[in-house]
């Protein structure tokens, strides 16, 4: 199924996302923009991996955010290490009735109540290698392209921007 769809209430919601996620993604949506950063949900990385959030700072750093909406989601989750290889830090989100001690320390923590999202532990950072940033920006970068245009096919309304970069 497309990522972008007209049929869906929510045309960037693909279905695999539960209620719960996707409130905790609006959350953490929302202190991203508010932080600066462009934000792209459910990108597909080199390896094929699907990282939940992809956040690119003004200062061109690429975060990424796991969302773990349930103590079982993220006990069931063993592939969140591999995204360290795809960010310059990596973050977990998560909501109120989600105890933040299951997360893992080297990793920073976000909580979101849907409305908004703050920062509990920051995220260590790894710097990248330049191939592989530069891959990732690609992919970002097309994916973001990609939305956008069968959004406006489809006839979703988007509101052009100025980039504050």
């Amino acid at each position: 199924m497309p990522i972008v769809s007209p049929i869906l209430a929510n045309p960037l919601a693909d279905g695999r996302q539960s209620e719960r996620a996707l409130v905790i993604r609006r959350g953490v949506q929302r202190l991203l923009l508010e932080m600066g950063a462009v934000v792209m949900p459910e990108l597909t990385l080199a390896t094929g991996r699907r990282a939940d959030l992809v956040a690119l700072t003004r200062k061109g750093d690429i975060w990424i955010i796991e969302i773990k909406s349930s103590v079982e989601d993220f006990r069931v989750d063993r592939k969140w290490p591999e995204y360290r290889l795809h960010s310059d830090r990596l973050f977990f989100a998560s909501h109120p009735d989600v105890p933040q001690e299951i997360f893992p320390a080297e990793c920073g923590f976000i909580l979101s109540d849907g409305y908004g999202a703050e920062i509990l532990r920051e995220a260590p950072e790894h710097r990248l290698a330049a191939a592989t940033r530069k891959a990732t920006m690609l992919r970002f970068a097309r994916a973001c392209a990609a939305r956008l245009t069968a959004a406006e096919l489809a006839g979703v309304s988007i509101p052009a921007l100025d980039d504050e970069a």
